[in-house]
């Protein structure tokens, strides 16, 4: 319970800067430990679209955002600079997109046969993990909402479907995330936005 008041405290005690546009809204957390954190969430539906991290180094320098939730703004096909080698648009690309009641993972382009594929829960990484049964795709994950609040994982709550070439994964939120949530959502929509 301690994880949760000191995340929910960390989130109320931010600088917050609010922005609506393009029918989202979008905030800008400053946090007093000099992270940044932004959000957009559809203004309709109040579902989370993006959320990205950036901290500074040592010496002050600013990290380039972090995708947590939403597409990579990165295009996967690699800088513009480099004209001779490029990833392929064939590999994998690994993305969260989150609903209300559950965090979701969408993996494109895994040419794999459903049968072939293993998603578990690793409890003691506390990550969830993602296999083909000949060695061919591998990959762990953690969900920083369960670290963040100091939550486990719930195998449970874990289930995937796999459809044209796209894998599905998701983990039903437990209540104490989804009350943070609320919470937070409700704070926000009180605050007045730029337009």
């Amino acid at each position: 319970m301690a994880a949760l008041q000191t995340w929910t405290e960390a989130l109320k005690s931010s600088r917050k800067t609010v922005f609506i546009s393009d029918g989202k809204r979008k905030i800008h957390y400053l946090f007093s430990d000099g992270k940044e954190m932004t959000e957009e969430y559809d203004l309709k539906t109040d579902e989370l679209i993006v959320r990205r991290w950036r901290h500074r180094s040592p010496l002050g320098a600013q990290s380039p955002w972090e995708v947590e939730v939403g597409e990579p703004s990165v295009s996967r096909l690699g800088s513009q600079a480099s004209e001779f080698i490029r990833e392929s648009s064939s590999n994998p690309v690994f993305m969260r997109k989150d609903t209300k009641t559950k965090f979701q993972w969408i993996i494109q382009n895994l040419a794999y046969e459903k049968e072939l594929i293993s998603v578990f829960v690793e409890p003691a990484e506390r990550c969830i993990v993602i296999k083909t049964s000949y060695k061919k795709y591998f990959k762990k994950f953690h969900i920083p909402d369960l670290d963040r609040y100091q939550l486990p994982l719930d195998s449970a709550a874990l289930s995937s479907t796999h459809a044209n070439n796209t894998l599905t994964i998701r983990y039903k939120k437990p209540k104490e995330i989804l009350k943070g949530e609320q919470e937070l959502l409700k704070e926000l929509k009180g605050l007045r936005g730029l337009t």
